[in-house]
């Protein structure tokens, strides 16, 4: 379930990271509205999931989501370059959340 809130956390990661781009210096309301519910939302469920979770991978594993998120949202809305390379990169930061999922031993939530 601690993994499961992480994940969840990571997308409103991607959500703030994307509005706080749009809010051009919160300078657009509804962009920066977007930003500070997302980065709560994203906050409040990372808070929750380090309650069982190692900080180190719970936090890893956070920035994760959200940079791999960023990086496919903006090659996909954006037209960012999709080298190899890049999707390579992305990948591996995948395959480390797995990694640290698969690694790490959780507390009971209750």
């Amino acid at each position: 379930m601690a993994w499961l809130l992480l994940i969840i956390a990571g997308l409103f990661e991607v959500v703030w990271a994307l509005s706080l781009k749009q809010s051009e210096g919160f300078t657009k309301i509804g962009p920066t509205i977007l930003f500070g519910v997302a980065a709560w939302a994203s906050f409040m469920l990372l808070s929750q999931a380090i309650k069982s979770l190692p900080i180190g991978a719970a936090y890893a594993a956070w920035t994760g989501v959200g940079a791999v998120g960023v990086a496919i949202a903006w090659i996909v809305w954006f037209e960012e370059s999709a080298s190899l390379v890049r999707i390579g990169c992305i990948l591996l930061i995948v395959v480390g959340i797995a990694g640290l999922n698969l690694t790490t031993e959780t507390k009971s939530l209750l």
